[in-house]
């Protein structure tokens, strides 16, 4: 055992996310400060046109303060509603599930493939009920499901797919970048330790205009006419009218400033978590991992997160591993805690740990490891040379 074990290290603190913040952004906020204009406004549509056409192909694109908020807005536009059943992965954040009890609907808990992480397509199926309205999908730590799969279940069974692709900016599925398929709605996320921030917000896709039109109403308290077209007329332009009980889910000109130039280097951040975690692969082969899965030939993986998952020939369990790490200065996280073992959604559901045996192995030896694109090759090194230490 190495004799570091229990000797806490006064090296900087390495963490497992940080965002790359640079002066461009910087000048955007001021700029957007200076304007006048700080709420949605004509940067928060820049922002939008700006997405819009890095997905080429994906639709009408709508600004929201969250990917949460986007989940709830799509539902809410799809009209599911009381009675109605929504099929969601155990392993994901809380998130994917709540926006369901939001519209007092049910999410049905499934088990994943094993083997890439993603909702399994064969647990969609066997859960599809009479009531099932929808699935959302969640594109694992940058992963993308197995869509063809699950739009082939969906037209066959006449179900609405919401992607929950908050860790999937810029993932591609079989040459097409998540936000082109044939899905209803794409959530994107864009919180601060996503691949792109603005640090809170998200990006709603769809090509529906009718789905994009329900969206944009509600998006800001179901007011019939555009709150920034408002307050810049030059003509008296007061009168609006309230035709739904909306919500207030917009994002700011102050953080869409911000988006607008992550989104402008968003394929050099990709290329430095590809190159970060082909390092990883490399120095971590050796030690008792299952190592993350890559996609197949004509995709790509977005790597939001690189989890390994320590095996039975480890001399550690991954609780203490994270403590071990953590005493040396190396920050982790694990993604996630299942649904199923969450109390508010086992004690509702009546959920047991024995009804997802894949999510539940795969929660009991996970470890999320930093990566970020500040990350410097120097920090990478040192985190791997703790791991190597801690199992050897």
């Amino acid at each position: 055992m190495d004799d570091r074990s229990n000797t806490p290290t006064t090296a900087p603190f390495i963490p497992f996310a940080l965002p790359d913040i640079g002066e461009e952004e910087i000048a955007a906020v001021v700029g957007c400060m200076r304007s006048g204009w700080v709420t949605t406004g004509p940067i928060s549509k820049k922002f939008e046109q700006a997405f819009g056409a890095y997905l080429v192909n994906g639709g009408e694109t709508i600004a929201v303060n969250s990917a949460t908020a986007g989940l709830h807005l799509a539902l809410e536009a799809l009209g599911i509603g009381p009675g109605d059943e929504v099929i969601v992965p155990s392993l994901t954040f809380t998130a994917t599930a709540e926006v369901v009890r939001y519209l007092g609907a049910q999410p049905i808990f499934v088990d994943i493939d094993p083997t890439t992480l993603n909702i399994s397509p064969l647990a969609i199926e066997a859960a599809i009920g009479p009531r099932t309205r929808a699935v959302i999908p969640v594109h694992y730590a940058g992963l993308a499901c197995d869509m063809d799969a699950i739009l082939e279940l969906a037209k066959r069974h006449h179900l609405k797919v919401i992607e929950d692709a908050a860790h999937a900016f810029p993932t591609r599925y079989r040459e097409r970048l998540v936000g082109t398929l044939a899905s209803d709605v794409v959530v994107f996320s864009f919180y601060a330790n996503k691949t792109m921030t603005t640090g809170e917000g998200g990006m709603v896709v769809t090509r529906d205009p009718v789905v994009a039109q329900r969206i944009r109403l509600m998006r800001i308290h179901g007011i019939s006419s555009d709150a920034f077209d408002r307050y810049v007329s030059k003509k008296p332009a007061w009168y609006y009218e309230v035709v739904a009980a909306g919500f207030k889910y917009n994002l700011t000109d102050i953080a869409a400033s911000i988006g607008i130039e992550q989104l402008r280097k968003i394929d050099r951040f990709l290329a430095r978590r590809e190159q970060l975690a082909a390092r990883y692969d490399t120095a971590l082969s050796c030690l008792p991992f299952i190592l993350p899965p890559h996609p197949q030939s004509g995709s790509n993986h977005a790597w939001h997160l690189y989890v390994v998952r320590l095996t039975e020939k480890a001399n550690r369990g991954r609780d203490e591993m994270i403590g071990r790490l953590s005493e040396r200065g190396i920050g982790t996280s694990v993604h996630f805690i299942p649904l199923h073992r969450q109390p508010y959604w086992r004690d509702r559901y009546g959920l047991r740990n024995e009804q997802f045996p894949a999510a539940e192995q795969a929660y009991q030896s996970m470890l999320s490891l930093p990566l970020y694109t500040r990350m410097t090759d120097s920090d990478q090194e040192r985190v791997i040379d703790e791991i190597h230490a801690a199992l050897s």
